[in-house]
């Protein structure tokens, strides 16, 4: 077999797959992890992982919720992957660390030093990874502190760690960039926009986002599991919903039935940010004809969407939860700042704990 870091680089990083010969490095079964910088790669020392919230809970499940042995889960896949690749999700995270070296055809093309501190903005599921060590796993946050290298392509999407904000505070919401930067152009003066998930980092951005875009001309409704969480108050405190839907995203019926109270009409958009499977049919039902939802969330099956719409007679425009728009992470960032209520409940969540 070819060893990929001895063949030509390619920006999209395929000189790094091992297998199958000729696949992109998401689609990969495995990749060469090899902690050395190509011509156009970056090279980082990575300190933490910050693992997607479907697949983190779909690990944490698998393993019964027990910190070490979720250690070892995600050490076994990466010494067998060269990543971070949940089978069962599909799905990754990022990580935060700092670049160690960086190829000699990237380094006057880039503003970046080594040393400098950075977060990925693309997928653990396409990041060449070596993980010496697991040495936390913090159930809460879904933080995995490590002692690990990783590779950044050409193609891939970083940013550094602003000054202003706590790590790991950065960190969650860097995780969830794509969420409030695709609301805030999908979102229309006048909309009435339903997110599934409100109460979750991606949601409560995503609402602060829906809300200023719509204006007092439109209306946001978070749904959420309970109506009793630091999350759900905030939302209500903050006012950044016109309406809060207790409702189990799973139970579509129930859950379109006090959507539909609250927009009789249906939605113009909905935004799917939940992290648990089988909540494709209520985004559907809470559309409106001609409306749109987006999924972010990775725990979305998108044949169960399809099909689903097709079986619902809903006439929908359905769009993938890609993690990446145009300046994502200034957006998310600013969407921080711009609301004191959400940077003390990030601060709170997942901020340094004493």
């Amino acid at each position: 077999m070819t060893n990929a870091v001895g063949s030509k680089a390619d920006r999209f990083g395929t000189h790094r797959v091992l297998e199958p010969q000729g696949a992109l490095p998401q689609a990969a079964w495995r990749l060469d992890a090899t902690p050395v910088a190509r011509e156009n790669e970056i090279l980082c020392e990575v300190e933490a992982l910050n693992i997607d919230s479907a697949s983190f809970a779909q690990i944490r499940d698998a393993c019964g919720g027990d910190a070490h042995a979720i250690g070892e889960h995600i050490l076994a896949t990466v010494r067998e992957r060269g990543k971070q690749h949940n089978s069962v999700t599909g799905s990754g995270g990022m990580f935060v660390g700092r670049v160690r070296e960086i190829g000699a055809a990237l380094r006057a093309r880039i503003a970046l030093e080594p040393g400098d501190r950075i977060a990925s903005l693309v997928s653990l599921t396409l990041t060449p990874l070596q993980l010496e060590e697991v040495l936390e796993v913090d159930l809460a946050t879904a933080r995995i502190r490590v002692r690990a290298s990783a590779v950044l392509f050409e193609s891939g999407a970083w940013a550094k760690l602003p000054d202003d904000l706590d790590d790991r505070v950065a960190l969650a919401v860097l995780d969830v960039a794509g969420a409030p930067a695709q609301v805030r152009r999908l979102c229309e003066p006048g909309d009435t926009v339903v997110i599934i998930g409100a109460d979750g980092k991606s949601g409560i951005l995503a609402c602060a986002q829906a809300k200023r875009r719509v204006g007092e001309r439109g209306r946001v409704i978070g749904v959420v599991p309970s109506a009793d969480t630091r999350g759900a108050h905030l939302l209500k405190e903050a006012h950044l919903v016109d309406a809060l839907v207790e409702a189990d995203a799973r139970d579509a019926l129930r859950l379109a039935e006090r959507v539909t109270a609250s927009a009789p009409d249906g939605a113009d958009l909905v935004v799917n940010c939940v992290n648990c499977p089988g909540t494709e049919a209520a985004s559907i039902l809470c559309a409106k004809d001609g409306g749109r939802i987006y999924f972010f969330s990775m725990a979305t099956s998108f044949t169960a969407a399809a099909l689903g719409a097709e079986g619902l007679g809903k006439d929908v425009t359905m769009i993938v939860g890609s993690g990446y728009a145009p300046n994502h992470a200034q957006i998310a960032l600013e969407t921080l700042r711009s609301h004191p209520a959400i940077l003390q409940h990030f601060e709170h969540i997942y901020g340094k704990r004493s």
